[in-house]
């Protein structure tokens, strides 16, 4: 499978090893520590999507369709894969009349009549933080604004956002595009913004864009995910005393491919991503004293604690947590799922469940 995500990314079906080769514990300059980041992992919209897809399974049996990737990350979707979820790229190959649901990236309404036309029964588990872009930009385009977005060519939830405003919106793709877009009217302008950009990215994006276009407005809040922000905050200080950082996290998660930017762009000499223990290499440890660790938005704790497990046998067991933020946000499950196949109130039906 290939997903775009800026470029293109071939997941392939990685899996967990029965048995993954052991790091080696060799001599280091000084003492051997890993610094944790904290927060790190799913995040509030990634939980809803995930609980939803396996409630979904629960209450109506297999096979239920999905429309994309629930969420970007690999293991994730061959888990529910193997529990009798379909993953499919458009819903033209979901049966008639079937069940599916929607990723939490968004669709654009185009995707919800394609739907319709079928017949289909549709789950909506778009992060309702995507949600409150799009009605966004469906009420700046209303009052005849440019929308600039900020995001990444091909990426689910900037298709779904422009669908909602396509006569409307400008794809800026980072800040270079910044200094050659055109528009129509530079005195009715307004951004938008994909919610798992760098948030540093972004602002100098912003201000480029002001620089040519002073009358630019800013959205009404904030566009970038609280979680982008806090793991991108927690990354930074874990950088600034980490000679190598490790991100566990899928090659088509925007926000995962953010956190390894920002450790190198932080004082970290290297970083690397990987889905699983198994693909950290002994020669990125060489002469290393002090890994950061973190993972992206869409990531289960499970990964990380393997890797942790994994640079604990190379002699990295001095664990310190670095903490930047609590995060206590939760979402609802969508509407249909909020009870049990009995009719009565599911315990999650509130925000899911804390992810082990």
């Amino acid at each position: 499978m290939t997903i775009t995500n800026g470029e293109l990314a071939d997941l392939g079906s990685p899996e967990i090893p029965a048995q993954r080769p052991s790091l080696v514990e060799r001599p280091t300059p000084g003492p051997k520590r890993v610094l944790l980041a904290a927060p790190r992992g799913y995040c509030a919209g990634v939980d809803r999507a995930v609980v939803a897809v396996e409630k979904a399974l629960e209450n109506y049996g297999a096979p239920v369709y999905v429309r994309k990737q629930i969420v970007h990350n690999i293991h994730v979707v061959r888990t529910l894969e193997k529990a009798g979820a379909i993953f499919v790229d458009d819903v033209a190959e979901v049966p008639e009349g079937a069940r599916v649901v929607f990723s939490a990236h968004g669709v654009s309404p185009a995707v919800e009549e394609g739907a319709a036309a079928r017949g289909l029964e549709t789950i909506d588990a778009t992060c309702p933080l995507v949600t409150k872009v799009h009605r966004e930009a469906t009420r700046f385009a209303k009052q005849d604004y440019q929308i600039l977005l900020i995001g990444h060519a091909g990426h689910e939830e900037v298709e779904g956002t422009m669908g909602h405003a396509p006569d409307r919106t400008i794809l800026v793709n980072g800040p270079q595009e910044a200094d050659t877009i055109e528009v129509a009217d530079p005195e009715k302008l307004v951004w938008l913004s994909q919610t798992t950009l760098s948030v540093d990215e972004t602002m100098e994006t912003v201000r480029r864009l002001r620089a040519r276009f002073p009358h630019l407005q800013d959205p009404p809040s904030d566009d970038i995910c609280y979680a982008t922000q806090n793991r991108q905050v927690a990354i930074k200080k874990v950088a600034a005393q980490a000679e190598l950082v490790i991100v566990v996290g899928s090659a088509n998660s925007s926000n995962t491919m953010r956190l390894v930017d920002v450790a190198l762009e932080n004082g970290a000499k290297a970083a690397y991503r990987v889905d699983y223990a198994h693909e950290i290499q002994q020669e990125w440890l060489d002469g290393v004293c002090t890994i950061g660790v973190t993972s992206g938005a869409s990531v289960p704790e499970v990964l990380v604690r393997s890797v942790m497990d994994a640079l604990a046998e190379a002699g990295y067991r001095d664990v310190s947590e670095v903490v930047t933020a609590e995060e206590d946000l939760v979402f609802s499950l969508p509407k249909e799922l909020r009870t049990d196949p009995t009719g009565q109130r599911d315990s999650r039906a509130l925000g899911g469940r804390v992810r082990g």
